[in-house]
């Protein structure tokens, strides 16, 4: 890969962990909710939060391990 392709994936590896850790904050927080309204709407958009941002730190992380096992057989 590319130096500027590692940045980018680095940089939305690092935007994807802090959505994660933000997901995860957010659902913490909806336990703590009185109203069953918000709390199920909380709740709902805390888990959208963490599966997508959980998939495209899974994805760039195969991508990652991929082209650096490839760079291994190549040199």
């Amino acid at each position: 890969m590319e130096t500027a392709k590692w940045v980018w994936h680095l940089f939305f590896m690092a935007a994807g962990l802090f959505f994660l850790l933000f997901g995860v904050y957010l659902l913490i927080a909806a336990y703590q909710l009185k109203d069953p309204f918000h709390f199920i709407m909380t709740f709902f958009a805390s888990s959208l939060i963490i599966l997508i941002s959980l998939t495209i730190v899974v994805g760039l992380t195969i991508r990652v391990v991929q082209a650096i096992r490839q760079k291994g057989r190549e040199g």
